[in-house]
């Protein structure tokens, strides 16, 4: 019976990763012979021409281009504002920060990570209802509201992930520091920390992909269809998420479906391109610390 239950174990063992590969093999490969046929430039751009679009800032009606332009507006305003936090926060948890203090904001984090995308969503919307009423008589929801909710959301990845980089080290490395004079932040800066670097990208490359792909947050604050591209961060928006919804849902013939996959599938290749920006950053840095 035993190795029955041994043998059965290391089929479950094999066959999980096969059936994981497989889900995504499938996804892709749906998403593909779907999104592949709509693609063209006239997806993007519409009828304008991508020269004046790119150079001359001609509107675009009928095309993703701002849609592209809003979502990656989105992501990097967000993660400017939550990764540099995250990561100092995680820093100061796993290296400085007493066990009194460090159990209850980690318990606090686990508990922001845990919260509904949509709850996020609803508390901008709330804080904007509050500002009008208070002393901003004139807030409207943008871009920045968008960016701020999805900072919070985000804050975890960056907090978790560091924390459990640095805490995974190897005790003796605490000592390498104060054998070479360092002191307690140098020791964390230039030994422990390029150490934990892998770790640390790790939690700034999901922080990415949630970032560009969360619907719920951007519904509520700030994005609307056909809102052309943002002028600065106060205006409104377009979203390629918000895109995909708006085309699923309300489709009225067979090549807006059509475009919604495709839209999809930009929404795919626009993120693999800031992962793939991610990981160049993390292997510069890689080789620049080690």
């Amino acid at each position: 019976m035993s190795r029955i239950k041994e043998h059965l174990l290391s089929i479950v063992t094999y066959a999980a990763p096969i059936i994981v590969v497989g889900a995504v093999v499938l996804l892709l490969g749906f998403l593909c012979v779907k999104g592949v046929p709509s693609l063209s430039v006239a997806l993007i751009f519409g009828d304008a021409s991508p020269y004046d679009v790119l150079f001359s800032g001609v509107p675009v009606f009928d095309g993703i281009w701002p849609a592209c332009v809003g979502t990656l507006y989105l992501v990097l305003l967000s993660c400017s504002l939550s990764i540099p936090v995250g990561i100092m926060t995680g820093i100061y948890l796993a290296e400085f920060a007493p066990e009194k203090l460090k159990r209850p904001v980690m318990f606090l984090t686990d508990l922001l990570a845990g919260i509904p995308s949509i709850i996020m969503g609803l508390f901008g919307f709330s804080l904007i209802l509050l500002a009008r009423n208070t002393f901003f008589p004139h807030a409207v929801t943008g871009l920045w509201l968008s960016s701020l909710c999805i900072a919070v959301l985000i804050l975890p990845y960056c907090i978790n992930a560091t924390v459990i980089a640095l805490s995974s080290l190897p005790e003796d490395l605490k000592l390498i520091g104060p054998s070479l004079g360092f002191s307690p932040v140098q020791s964390t800066f230039y030994i422990r920390i390029p150490l934990a670097l892998r770790g640390i990208m790790s939690g700034v490359i999901l922080s990415i992909g949630r970032a560009s792909e969360d619907t719920a947050v951007i519904l509520l604050t700030g994005v609307v269809a056909n809102a052309g591209v943002p002028r600065n961060i106060f205006d409104k928006y377009e979203a390629l998420p918000f895109k995909v919804y708006y085309l699923a849902a309300q489709f009225q013939s067979q090549a807006e479906l059509a475009q919604g996959f495709g839209t999809a599938l930009i929404l795919l290749l626009q993120t693999t391109c800031l992962f793939l920006a991610a990981h160049y950053l993390r292997r510069t840095m890689e080789r620049k610390w080690l």
